[in-house]
């Protein structure tokens, strides 16, 4: 038997680029194909320890420029891909729905084309439990796989429409698909406008935290290694055509964090600063993961586990997220 192929989309980006390096660690026998496009998000220095290995191999192209993605998909004849790559930041995609459009239902239309047409093994589109809408804050009710899909931002949106396109490649031409609605993550890696990052990189520089409206909106955080041994168990064990969430029942205020990482960097907690919120800012998220854990999942992080190790890392990989704030990795 040769070797598998395997195509990761958006494997420069955050949880993408921690998934290719969990998959490069735990499948010697996985050839591992990165394509991304290497947008302001994308960053390729996170790979160095892996870049030279033989079953690695990184693309830049763009998941929407079908005639380039029909090509690469020829030539390398994939058996399973997972795909990632997306525009994912809400206020950008209030100020610039036409991108999010163009990358997350395009881009993701012309990945199913060409898994079509070459017969994929199985293809494993990652979403997000925002395409639900929002919760209120009534601690005892979940996102479940049938909650019905209420998008409240332009992004949220954009990721529903491609769901539905998933769904109907599957419904419509049999293609092998799963679709994974994942929580908010956190870790290593993480694009500092993101607010666990963001938090990180101001306190350490004793600068003033930004904190929508009055901090109450709460979200459900699972560590993004957690989140990879998830898609990994989807994509091998998976029922085809199924929807799986990943949750990792740790539901904290936006204000519970910031103050949790100014806590454990010993700074005042004056840094922080109410600002404006958010258009449409969605109040709560929260994830019943029952259905995936009957599949054999469950994290392995607590949130004071993870929150904990995170903090260290930002703080010992200063120069990785200082050269991001500089723009220095775009160079």
């Amino acid at each position: 038997m040769g070797k598998k192929k395997l195509l990761i989309t958006g494997g420069a980006g955050f949880i993408g680029g921690n998934f290719v390096q969990y998959m490069i660690d735990k499948y010697t026998d996985y050839d591992v194909v990165n394509l991304d496009l290497l947008t302001y998000a994308g960053d390729l220095t996170k790979h160095t320890a892996i870049e030279n290995k033989e079953n690695y191999r990184f693309v830049q192209a763009d998941i929407a420029d079908r005639e380039a993605v029909m090509s690469l998909f020829e030539e390398e004849k994939f058996d399973f891909a997972v795909h990632f790559a997306a525009e994912s930041h809400v206020d950008r995609s209030i100020a610039e729905p036409a991108v999010f459009v163009r990358t997350n239902v395009m881009g993701t239309q012309v990945l199913l084309d060409a898994s079509r047409k070459i017969g994929l093994t199985k293809f494993v589109h990652v979403s997000t439990d925002e395409v639900y809408g929002e919760l209120d804050f009534d601690p005892t009710v979940f996102f479940t796989e049938e909650t019905p899909l209420q998008p409240n931002s332009p992004y949220s949106a954009s990721k529903a429409a491609s769901d539905l396109l998933v769904r109907a490649y599957y419904e419509t031409y049999g293609l092998p698909v799963n679709i994974t609605r994942c929580s908010n993550n956190y870790g290593p890696y993480h694009f500092p406008e993101k607010l666990i990052p963001l938090t990180l990189s101001k306190v350490i520089n004793e600068q003033k935290v930004p904190v929508y409206g009055d901090g109450k909106n709460i979200r459900d955080w699972l560590h993004v290694r957690d989140h990879c041994a998830a898609i990994d168990l989807v994509l091998h064990e998976g029922i085809s055509g199924e929807v799986y969430n990943v949750g990792g029942h740790n539901e904290r205020t936006n204000l519970e964090v910031v103050k949790t990482i100014i806590q454990a960097l010993g700074k005042s907690e004056d840094l922080i600063e109410f600002v404006a919120d958010r258009l449409g800012h969605d109040k709560r998220y929260a994830i019943d993961p029952t259905k995936l854990e009957t599949l054999g999942w469950k994290p392995a992080y607590t949130f004071e586990t993870g929150i904990a190790q995170t903090i260290q890392w930002y703080t010992d990989n200063a120069q990785w997220w200082g050269h991001i704030l500089s723009s220095e990795y775009r160079k």
